[in-house]
């Protein structure tokens, strides 16, 4: 079973609706959006830019380096059927919590599902 690890306030997230925590010395982007919380790893997996510095974009964590777009529930990016890895979020009061370790995800799984709110 997975630690986990308070990250952030909510009230801070709101403010930017994105934001870069550590999760355990691995750097996390958190997302808001709407009232739910996810986070992916802020290093994108093509070409290492910080996802946390992206845009949202039609509900897709757009990466800064070169516009792949990130399901923000599930890391899924559907032109390149790869997967950013992404953690399971809990939000209980105004403490963001972020699992340990990233989930699993493999490419049959089904993009959209996910997120804590």
């Amino acid at each position: 079973m997975d630690e986990w690890l308070a990250v952030a306030d909510l009230s801070a997230l709101a403010r930017r609706k994105k934001m870069q925590v550590d999760v355990g010395g691995v750097p996390v982007a958190l997302f808001l959006v709407g009232q739910k919380v996810f986070a992916l790893a802020d290093t994108c997996i093509h070409k290492q830019r910080s996802l946390s510095r992206g845009v949202m974009l039609n509900g897709c964590v757009v990466c800064p380096g070169h516009q792949w777009e990130f399901d923000p529930a599930t890391g899924y990016e559907a032109t390149q059927d790869r997967y950013q890895p992404s953690y399971e979020v809990r939000v209980e009061g105004t403490t963001v919590y972020v699992a340990e370790r990233p989930r699993v995800m493999e490419p049959a799984a089904t993009p959209g599902s996910g997120g804590a709110g």
